[in-house]
C-alpha cells in the first residue's frame, strides 16, 4: 500500500508535468501555425520587427489560458467546493495568480499591440509616451486592453481578498466581464458579421475558459482531502456544457471568416480544421473520463487512470490554446470592405442594407444572434431534462406549461434572431415590436412555464455543504436583492420607468451604435418584463406578492403609462435617433418619420395586448382563489356540522332574548 507522503509526492511531480505539458505543447502550436499560417510573416510595408510579430501572439497566448485558470477556478469552486476550506481556498488562490498573470499579459499585449500598430520604435523620449498614452485613452483599441487590464488587476485583488460564497461569484462576474473587450479585438470587429463573430468570439472564450481552468484546477487539487469522485463528477458536467458552448460558436465564428467552402482550404481554414480535430479529440476523452474514469475514481489504480487521462487533454487543451493564438493573428479568408465601397447602411451596421420587408420575409428573414440562439437551446434542454427527471420518478408536470415554455423560447428565437433581429436597425417600428414582444409577450410565455418550480423539484439537493444549481437558485429568490426587485412596485417602476428612460435619453442611441448596448437591451427589457409578469401573475416564489385587488390596480397604473408612452412617441416632431434611421440610404417602406409614428402605435395598440393578457389572468386567478376559499369553508362546515353558523346563530338569539327582557322592564 502506498504511504501517504509518496502519494503527495507523486501529485507533486505529476502536478508539474501537467503544467510543463501545457506550456511546451501551446508553444509547438504557437510557432507551427504561425509559420504555416503567416501570422508572423514580415509586413511589406510598416513591419514592426520579428520581436514584436513573434511576442504579441505569444502574450496573446498568456492571456487566454490565465483567463481560463482565473475563470475557470472561480466557476468551479462554486459548483463543486464548499467555502471556508482548504480546497475552496486553494482555488480561490489559483484564480488570483492566473489572474495576475492575465493582468500582466494583457499589459503586455497593449504594449505590443500599440508597437505593432504604429510602427514606432521604443523610447524613454517623452513623445514616446505620449504617443502610448493617446493610444490607451483615445484610441478604442487600446481603451479595450486597458479596460480589460485594469479589470484584470481588480479580480487579482478580489479573488485574493474575498474568500465567501457572494463575493467569490461577483468576482467571477466581474472576471467574465473582462473578457468583452477583447472580444471586440483582432478580426471580429472588422469582417461583416460583426455580430456573430463577436459574440462567438465571447462565448467561445467563457466556454473554453471553464473547459481549461477547471481542468487546471483538478489537477492542482489532485491530493487535496476532497471527494475526489464528487469533483470530477462535477467538473464533468460543467466540461459537457462547455464542450457545446465552444463547438457551437467556434462553428459560427468560423463561419463569419472562412466566408465559404473554399476558404477551408486556406491556411486559416487549414488551422481551424486542425482545431475542430483537437476539440473532437478533447471530446472524445471527456466522454471516456465520464464514462470509465469516474467509476474507477474509487478503486484500485484510480490515480494512474486520473493522471494519464487528464495529462492527455491537457496536452490537447495546450495545443488548441497555441492554434487559436496563431488563428486571431492569420488573415481570414474574407477581409474588410474599404470604407470608400461601403454603402451608408455598411457604414452605420456592419451589414448590408437587407431587401424590402415583404410579407414573406416575416417567415423567411434570418438574422443569427449565437448568444440567444444558444441561451434558448440551453433553456430548451434544461427545462425538458427536469421534466423527464420528474417523469421518471413518477411525478407529474403540467403539459401545458411545457408547451408555455417551449413556445416562449421559440418566439425569442424569432425576435432576436429572425426577422425582427434582421430589419430592427433599419425600421423603428420594428424595432418598437420586438421591444414589446421581449418586455410583455415572451415573458408572459416564460412565467407561465414556472421555470423555477421546476427546478427546484427536479435538480437533486445536496447534503455535502456544497452550492450546486438547485442551491444557487434557492441562494438567488431568498436574496435582499430579490426581495427588492421581485417587490411588485418596484418590478412596475423597473418596468415602466426603463421604457420612459430608454426612449427618451441616449441609452437608445447606445444600443443602436455599440454590440454591448443591444445586448444590454435585450437583456433589460427581458428581465424587466419577466419581473413585472412574475409579481402579478407567476406561481414561482417570490417573497412577496400582492393581494388581487392590489396587482389590478397596479396593472391598470402601468397599462395607462404604456399608453401615454406610445401616444407620446406618436407626438414627437422631430425623428428620434435622425443620424441613424434617417441615415441608411433605404428606398423602401416608409419615410422614417411615418415608420416612427407607426412605432408608436404598436406600443400604444400591439403593446398593450399582452397587458390585457395579463389582466385577464389576474381576474382568472382571483376568480380561482374565491372559490377555492369557499371550497376551504365548505369542507370545513361539513367536518364541523356547521358549528360555527349554528354558535352565530345562538349569539343572535341570546341578544334578542335580552333585548326582550329589557323592553319588558321598560314596559
Amino acid at each position: 500500500m502506498t504511504s501517504p507522503g509518496l502519494r503527495t509526492a507523486r501529485a507533486s511531480a505529476y502536478r508539474a508535468a501537467g503544467l510543463v505539458i501545457l506550456a511546451v505543447a501551446a508553444v509547438v502550436a504557437l510557432v507551427v501555425a504561425l509559420q504555416f499560417g503567416g501570422g508572423a510573416a514580415p509586413l511589406l510595408i510598416g513591419d514592426a520587427g520579428p520581436f514584436v510579430r513573434w511576442g504579441l501572439p505569444a502574450a496573446r497566448m498568456v492571456n487566454n489560458i490565465s483567463a481560463a485558470v482565473m475563470i475557470g477556478s472561480m466557476v468551479l469552486a462554486l459548483f463543486a467546493l464548499r467555502a471556508g476550506e482548504k480546497p475552496f481556498e486553494t482555488a480561490l488562490d489559483t484564480a488570483s495568480i492566473g489572474a495576475a498573470v492575465f493582468t500582466v499579459s494583457s499589459a503586455a499585449t497593449a504594449f505590443l499591440t500599440f508597437l505593432g500598430a504604429f510602427n514606432v520604435q521604443l523610447s524613454l523620449e517623452q513623445q514616446f509616451g505620449e504617443q502610448l498614452g493617446r493610444f490607451l485613452l483615445t484610441l478604442p483599441l487600446g481603451q479595450a486592453w486597458l479596460i480589460t487590464t485594469i479589470m484584470g488587476a481588480l479580480v487579482t485583488i478580489l479573488a485574493f481578498a474575498w474568500r465567501s460564497w457572494t463575493p467569490t461569484l461577483i468576482t467571477a462576474g466581474i472576471a467574465a466581464a473582462s473578457l468583452l473587450p477583447m472580444a471586440n479585438q483582432g478580426h471580429s470587429g472588422e469582417l461583416a458579421g460583426h455580430v456573430i463573430a463577436v459574440n462567438s468570439i465571447l462565448l467561445h472564450t467563457v466556454g473554453a475558459a471553464v473547459w481549461l481552468g477547471g481542468l487546471i484546477l483538478l489537477v492542482v487539487l489532485r491530493g487535496h482531502d476532497i471527494d475526489q469522485t464528487a469533483l470530477v463528477r462535477r467538473y464533468s458536467s460543467l466540461a459537457i456544457a462547455a464542450f457545446f458552448v465552444v463547438a457551437v460558436s467556434g462553428i459560427m465564428r468560423s463561419t463569419v471568416g472562412l466566408g465559404g467552402w473554399d476558404g477551408l482550404w486556406t491556411p486559416y481554414g487549414l488551422i481551424i480544421i486542425a482545431k475542430a480535430v483537437l476539440l473532437g479529440g478533447m471530446g472524445l476523452l471527456g466522454a471516456w473520463y465520464r464514462a470509465r474514469l469516474i467509476p474507477r475514481l474509487g478503486g484500485e489504480n484510480a490515480s494512474r487512470w486520473f493522471w494519464m487521462l487528464v495529462l492527455c487533454e491537457v496536452a490537447l487543451m495546450g495545443l488548441a490554446s497555441g492554434a487559436a493564438a496563431a488563428l486571431a493573428r492569420t488573415p481570414p479568408p474574407t477581409g474588410e470592405t474599404a470604407a470608400i465601397l461601403k454603402t451608408p447602411a455598411e457604414l452605420l451596421t456592419d451589414s448590408p442594407l437587407p431587401p424590402e420587408f415583404t410579407l414573406d420575409m416575416w417567415f423567411t428573414g434570418w438574422d443569427i444572434d449565437i448568444l440567444w440562439a444558444m441561451g434558448a437551446a440551453l433553456g430548451l434542454f434544461f427545462y425538458l431534462a427536469g421534466v423527464w427527471r420528474m417523469h421518471s420518478r413518477g411525478d407529474r408536470w403540467p403539459i401545458h406549461r411545457t408547451a408555455f415554455w417551449v413556445l416562449g423560447l421559440i418566439m425569442l428565437v424569432w425576435v432576436t434572431c429572425g426577422p425582427i433581429n434582421l430589419y430592427q436597425d433599419y425600421l423603428f417600428s420594428v424595432h418598437m415590436l420586438g421591444h414589446m414582444m421581449l418586455t410583455m409577450a415572451i415573458p408572459l410565455l416564460l412565467v407561465s412555464g414556472a421555470p423555477i418550480t421546476l427546478a427546484l423539484r427536479a435538480i437533486h439537493k445536496r447534503d455535502d455543504g456544497t452550492r450546486g444549481g438547485r442551491e444557487w437558485i434557492m441562494w438567488a429568490v431568498h436574496s435582499p436583492f430579490s426581495r427588492v426587485v421581485t417587490h411588485p412596485f418596484v418590478a412596475a417602476g423597473i418596468f415602466i420607468g426603463s421604457l420612459w428612460a430608454f426612449y427618451f435619453t441616449d441609452l437608445v442611441r447606445w444600443s443602436m451604435y455599440e454590440h454591448l448596448g443591444h445586448e444590454w437591451m435585450v437583456i433589460h427589457f427581458l428581465i424587466s418584463g419577466y419581473l413585472f409578469v412574475m409579481s402579478l401573475v407567476g406561481i414561482d416564489p417570490v417573497p412577496y406578492r400582492l393581494p388581487y385587488p392590489g396587482r389590478l390596480i397596479t396593472l391598470i397604473a402601468v397599462m395607462a403609462m404604456h399608453a401615454f408612452f406610445g401616444i407620446a412617441i406618436m407626438m414627437q416632431e422631430g425623428l428620434m435617433v435622425a443620424e441613424w434611421f434617417g441615415s441608411m440610404g433605404r428606398t423602401w417602406g416608409p419615410t422614417p418619420m411615418e415608420d416612427q409614428y407607426l412605432g408608436g402605435g404598436i406600443a400604444w395598440s400591439i403593446g398593450e395586448i399582452p397587458t390585457l393578457i395579463v389582466a385577464i389572468t389576474v381576474a382568472i386567478q382571483w376568480s380561482r382563489d374565491d372559490t377555492k376559499v369557499q371550497r376551504r369553508g365548505d369542507r370545513h362546515a361539513d367536518r364541523t356540522g356547521d358549528a360555527e353558523l349554528e354558535e352565530y346563530n345562538a349569539q343572535l338569539a341570546a341578544l334578542a332574548e335580552r333585548d326582550a327582557r329589557q323592553a319588558a322592564r321598560e314596559g
